[in-house]
């Protein structure tokens, strides 16, 4: 059974950084897409970012490309999504997804985590 739990979320003042981590357990994941989304408020849950757990390969939204950075380190099966120069409008609940391969909806993802808030004051 695949599991995935995020952690690193918090409150931080525009202009800051954090680093959320999703461990992933119960699966060999070299054939996987690992993803992440954002939930504001009574909004969708909108696709941030993606990365291929094999070759590294990765994908963004417009509106995080040079703030954002994903990465995966395959020996502790964590995938992390490092965020800079956070702005108000990041603030959300981030989920952590894997699926067979990358897409850019959440349909795409067979298996999420519970999510990890993050609050960016201004």
């Amino acid at each position: 059974q695949v599991q995935l739990v995020e952690s690193g979320g918090g409150l931080v003042q525009a202009g800051g950084s954090l680093r959320l981590s999703c461990a992933a357990s119960g699966s060999t994941f070299s054939s996987y897409g690992m993803g992440w989304f954002r939930q504001a408020p009574g909004k969708e849950r909108d696709f941030v970012s993606a990365i291929t757990w094999s070759a590294g390969q990765t994908y963004y939204t417009d509106s995080v490309k040079d703030r954002f950075t994903i990465s995966r380190d395959t020996g502790k099966n964590t995938v992390y999504l490092q965020m800079n120069s956070l702005k108000p409008e990041d603030t959300a609940v981030y989920y952590c997804a894997a699926g067979r391969g990358i897409d850019f909806s959440r349909v795409g993802y067979d298996y999420w985590g519970q999510g990890t808030q993050v609050i960016v004051s201004s």
